[in-house]
């Protein structure tokens, strides 16, 4: 007996379960709460908890139901008394592949925010949680997703979860949540954003194209926050000499936080850094073995002054400096090593000697303040009740996670969002890099920006934006504050209202 299933599709409830099995249903609570945002008060009504999503199944060619497949966490945030079809929407999500949706929703969106601290004053445990003035809600709905295997969402009982761990199918659940909040709450005719952070910006800058292609959704803009939409300006692998050059700046921005390029600006560390990665730096890569001996030790003397590490060391990984690595080596004199979300931040490594950076500290310094912040909130005040571990990141998620759709080639959206962009030329780009960023180094964002196929009518809808921080940049606050405002008026500016 031959079986299809298609989807994932979302219905109602009355699909009689599996003999034996507890059928899945919608666990949503719905609470009520206020913020004052200078003379403003904001009521608000937050709505959390998982929905169930189906996939229609055919047998033999026939229709026979649909089927659940997972339950799907998220939080909802809608402004009272609003007009609904003006009011513009924006679904949020992180990335890893693998990540919750707990960065953006308690580091920069969401009505309340963690206190986390930064570099040289962290937050002691049990840290806080306190109310966001600069919330998106003030111009915005908000809704955090928790893609399936990440937060509390799960593939129901008797499913296989990996089915969910690949690029297509991640696209097609998270855009199945998407469909359905907004059909249930009746914003079909609502201004409608996607925000993603990291690998949430692949999946941001693939949605809006799925989304137009497949439902017809179309969006007024997309924020890329973290920004990697071509994995081939990241991938530190034999034979690709590109990430060597676009990582360039990154590392002289972190050379220069912590005193390695002593007496210039950092503005004028970047724009050479810039400058000589976009021009001899590659050329010479590109030269190989030919590279002529007084050419090679200029460019050694060049990248020593951009990064702070020794003419030795860069002649003996020939002049290829990986990033894992550079984590390693650039404060080893002080037995440190620098974050790669952010490499403001400084930390230990269990060997000194060791060749690359075993763990991250700007990611250790954030993750107790978080995790401990979203199970007081969850619980506490948006009364969502779940035995289940929340899953912040999903290391088996990450690991499991398929891109079978570029077998043989490197990941790329780019085309993806170039496509969209095509199709609706109303749709708007905002992009947000930190410059310590040393995961989606902002010099590699630029690279994919400058070549994305979109005729030059277009190239005004993408404005980037900048902040002194790293890949979560709103753990700084003056960043925080400044990028919250830059949000604010994109959504505004692109809501066409």
């Amino acid at each position: 007996m031959a079986t299809d299933e298609r989807g994932p599709e979302a219905t109602g409830d009355e699909v009689a379960p599996t003999a034996g099995a507890t059928k899945p249903v919608d666990d949503l609570t719905t609470t009520r709460h206020e913020l004052t945002v200078g003379e403003r008060t904001l009521k608000y009504t937050a709505t959390t908890g998982r929905i169930v999503l189906r996939r229609e199944v055919l047998t033999e060619g026939k229709f026979d139901g649909h089927v659940p497949k997972a339950e799907v966490f998220l939080t909802s945030y809608t402004l009272d008394d609003a007009d609904a079809g003006s009011r513009p929407v924006t679904f949020a999500f992180n990335g890893g592949p693998g990540s919750s949706s707990i960065w953006l929703h308690l580091g920069l969106l969401g009505p309340r925010r963690v206190v986390s601290g930064d570099v040289g004053e962290l937050a002691p445990p049990p840290y806080g949680l306190v109310d966001n003035a600069e919330t998106l809600l003030q111009v915005s709905d908000l809704v955090f997703i928790d893609p399936v295997s990440t937060g509390y969402s799960r593939a129901v009982e008797g499913e296989k979860p990996g089915e969910y761990h690949g690029f297509t199918p991640d696209l097609e659940s998270v855009g199945e949540v998407i469909r359905l909040w907004t059909s249930r709450n009746g914003r079909w005719m609502s201004p409608k954003f996607l925000a993603g952070e990291s690998y949430g910006t692949t999946r941001a800058a693939g949605l809006v194209a799925h989304l137009q292609n497949r439902h017809g959704m179309y969006f007024n803009g997309v924020m890329l926050i973290s920004a990697v939409l071509e994995f081939g300006t990241l991938d530190f692998t034999p034979g690709n000499d590109l990430p060597y050059t676009l990582f360039l700046p990154s590392y002289a921005a972190a050379a220069h936080y912590h005193g390695l390029i002593p007496d210039r600006e950092l503005a004028e560390v970047l724009a050479d850094a810039e400058r000589y990665a976009a021009g001899r730096y590659p050329n010479a890569l590109a030269q190989g073995n030919r590279l002529p001996a007084d050419y090679r030790s200029e460019v050694i003397e060049r990248l020593s002054a951009l990064t702070g590490l020794s003419a030795d060391y860069l002649d003996r990984v020939d002049l290829r400096i990986e990033h894992t690595r550079f984590f390693a080596e650039l404060l080893r004199a002080r037995r440190q090593v620098v974050g790669r979300l952010d490499a403001r931040f400084t930390g230990w490594d269990a060997d000194s000697a060791g060749e690359i950076s075993t763990d991250d500290p700007s990611m250790r310094a954030i993750m107790g303040p978080y995790t401990a912040a979203l199970n007081h909130y969850v619980r506490a005040e948006l009364e969502y009740l779940n035995d289940l571990p929340y899953e912040i990141i999903s290391t088996d998620a990450a690991k499991d996670w398929s891109f079978k759709e570029f077998e043989n080639n490197h990941v790329t959206v780019a085309d993806q969002l170039a496509e969209a962009m095509r199709a609706n030329p109303h749709l708007k780009v905002h992009i947000a890099s930190g410059r310590y960023d040393c995961a989606t180094p902002y010099f590699a964002t630029e690279h994919t920006v400058a070549r994305l196929r979109i005729p030059t009518e277009l190239r005004d809808n993408i404005e980037l934006f900048y902040y002194p921080a790293g890949h979560m940049m709103y753990v700084h606050e003056p960043s925080r504050l400044q990028q919250s405002q830059d949000l604010a008026a994109f959504v505004q500016a692109a809501s066409n209202r």
